[in-house]
């Protein structure tokens, strides 16, 4: 009985509490505070005496001690949603600028978006460390995006180069093999290979074009941390010329800092308005091979421009041969609030509009690379 009374008082908390008649000592009395901190009622009594809302003060010596304490007693994923609770219920994003702050605090996704928006503003004392953080997430991304990407990649660039008539040393026999089944010759146990499937030898170079083409709107922050990486990894593939283009109502072409994504993410601006059209003009100018070109927009579609101009752009550009794809997002956390009449627009064009996480992209580009069908997840 005693465990679960306790459990009742640490989810209650404060005078929600009191009717439990469980006293909370040590390590819970340290937790129930810390969420006292955060989450507690106008009026509820919060660490050190301080009230509610306001319990963890405005300075940044008594949040950094708060930040201390939960990752004493929460794990990573639980510490990560907290902070981010903080930053958004007690405006916290200014303390972000002080040096001593992005030391204390748990790196992931959000806070790198939120240290992006804040870039502008941020003194030149913090901007190093601030780098050092964004590092810490970017390189784990990568350990984790990297290897699957370009593997999956890979085999699509040869899957797509492979010719019909190859020398013998670029046969596959393996496809070979199984697309002359129907010619089996049991009287001699062999196969007849009326026709020959082989790797094309173009795959030694550049084989496709691939578009980034990025909203770097405020709400776009994790598509953005996630698509630099992507587009890092896409650039470090010989076989894949890869263009990275961000936008908000003006557009900045990225491309010449993909070999550090770091560099990239600095160089965006999160928030602003939205122009799809003007920045699928760039994109478009920029396509000499439309039918071995990927183009991925990655945007809410909010459009701030040309309506009708930004659909005849997606249009024409596919049917030039162009390969386009319309992701809302490219984050973990799916779809965000998006202009649902541009995205049935979009698919009335034979270009559907989704989500993806992060461990999907590598397959819809593969499929794009293919010219397959996307892999569209279930809504």
């Amino acid at each position: 009985m005693d465990e679960r009374s306790r459990r009742w008082r640490l989810v209650l908390g404060g005078e929600s509490a009191d009717g439990i008649g469980y006293p909370l000592t040590g390590t819970d009395l340290a937790v129930d505070g810390a969420l006292a901190a955060l989450y507690g009622r106008d009026g509820d009594p919060a660490p050190g005496g301080a009230r509610g809302r306001g319990g963890l003060g405005a300075s940044a010596p008594s949040v950094a001690r708060w930040l201390g304490d939960i990752r004493t007693y929460f794990p990573s994923s639980v510490v990560q949603v907290m902070q981010r609770d903080a930053i958004d219920r007690l405006g916290l994003a200014a303390l972000l600028l002080e040096p001593e702050m992005l030391e204390a605090v748990e790196a992931d996704v959000h806070l790198v978006g939120t240290l992006l928006s804040l870039n502008k503003a941020m003194p030149e004392t913090t901007k190093e460390t601030a780098r050092a953080v964004v590092r810490t997430v970017v390189e784990d991304l990568e350990r984790r995006l990297a290897a699957r990407t370009r593997s999956t990649l890979t085999g699509a660039l040869d899957r797509s180069a492979r010719i019909s008539r190859p020398r013998h040393r670029d046969i596959d026999w393996d496809r070979t093999i199984r697309a002359n089944l129907k010619n089996y010759l049991p009287e001699h146990r062999t196969v007849v290979p009326e026709r020959l499937v082989g790797y094309g030898r173009a795959a030694r170079g550049v084989t496709k074009d691939v578009v980034l083409c990025i909203d770097q709107s405020g709400s776009m922050a994790a598509s953005v941390v996630y698509a630099s990486v992507f587009g890092a990894v896409l650039a470090s593939m010989r076989s894949l010329a890869t263009r990275l283009v961000v936008f908000d109502t003006a557009v900045v072409d990225l491309t010449d800092q993909l070999d550090d994504p770091v560099d990239v993410l600095f160089g965006t601006q999160l928030g602003g308005g939205t122009d799809i059209n003007r920045a699928l003009a760039y994109c478009q100018s920029t396509i000499s091979r439309p039918a071995d070109t990927v183009v991925v927009l990655i945007s809410d579609l909010y459009e701030g421009g040309i309506r009708d101009e930004m659909l005849k752009r997606v249009a024409a550009m596919k049917a030039s041969g162009v390969q386009f794809v319309a992701l809302l997002a490219l984050s973990d956390e799916g779809a965000p609030a998006y202009d649902r009449e541009h995205a049935a627009a979009l698919g009335a064009l034979g270009v559907p509009a989704f989500a993806c996480t992060p461990d999907l992209f590598p397959d819809v580009m593969a499929a794009a690379i293919e010219k397959r069908p996307l892999p569209v997840p279930e809504p």
